[in-house]
């Protein structure tokens, strides 16, 4: 990577988290992101508009599926590309641990406000959460369904409606993951929310999560990539699906699919910025 790169990477993202100018050298940034609607707005947002006033700087979008795979064999490679990774606070932590992304001083790496404000008193509070981690939005994975898939014109509300195989019969899609399928499947078998964390760092309580996965892992279509569980639902391959908010939201409006959503037990996350090193 060419000397100072990182600094310009650092500026574009000033730019998108605060509309500021910055100045840079003849040279073109990776801006490594989730694809689908969640990329173009932000190319429209700022990355189009950062290339308006900066004709000088060329920033390429990339699409990934998160995780650290790919940063961290650039990094052991010795040959990172990457220059600005749209990243969950995990990896970013995780990252941020093991070297794979730069440190960031928010008030130094970033202008404050117009008056002089000090731009770490422009996030949310409480989600600053690594020194290698740009906090830009918040974000839920939820479940979706088809409203045109149950003919008794019941339509499913609940965590419990989604296990119900007997009530609303059909293919469902979840990521590959434990991550939330645990924890809705808990609340599904009847654990309050409050207590969902404390029934699952019990034996028991990880038995019985399983055990409720394993009453619909026959009717279970597994996912990895973000833009399938949306497509699997207009396909009308599945009649739920999880998938993330922004995801479904285009599906829905943009593309007028006959989906609506199911927000109970929705998984609330922060998504945001990483330099790698």
């Amino acid at each position: 990577m060419i000397p100072g790169k990182h600094s310009i990477a650092i500026a574009a993202s000033i730019l998108a988290l605060s509309a500021t100018a910055a100045s840079a050298a003849d040279v073109e940034l990776n801006v490594v992101s989730w694809g689908g609607a969640y990329t173009r707005s932000q190319l429209n947002a700022y990355q189009k508009p950062y290339m308006a006033e900066h004709p000088e700087v060329q920033l390429n979008s990339v699409d990934y599926s998160g995780g650290l795979a790919e940063v961290r064999a650039q990094s052991e490679a010795g040959n990172v590309t990457w220059d600005l990774v749209d990243t969950l606070l995990a990896d970013a932590i995780t990252g941020c641990d093991e070297g794979l992304f730069m440190p960031i001083d928010v008030d130094t790496d970033l202008d404050p406000a117009p008056d002089g404000t000090p731009a770490s008193e422009d996030f949310l509070e409480g989600t600053l959460l690594s020194e290698c981690f740009i906090p830009q939005i918040i974000y839920s994975t939820a479940f979706a369904y088809r409203t045109d898939a149950f003919q008794n014109g019941e339509q499913p509300s609940t965590m419990a409606d989604v296990f119900d195989l007997e009530k609303f019969p059909g293919k469902r899609t979840l990521q590959k993951s434990p991550i939330n399928n645990l924890e809705w499947a808990l609340i599904a078998d009847g654990v309050p929310v409050d207590e969902v964390y404390d029934v699952l760092d019990t034996p028991e309580g990880k038995d019985r999560a399983f055990a409720k996965l394993d009453s619909i892992k026959g009717d279970v279509i597994w996912w990895t990539e973000g833009a399938v569980p949306a497509q699997l639902l207009a396909d009308g391959e599945v009649v739920f699906g999880t998938g993330y908010n922004g995801r479904l939201f285009a599906a829905i409006e943009e593309e007028g699919q006959p989906l609506a959503m199911i927000w109970d037990g929705q998984a609330m996350d922060i998504d945001g910025w990483a330099i790698p090193a």
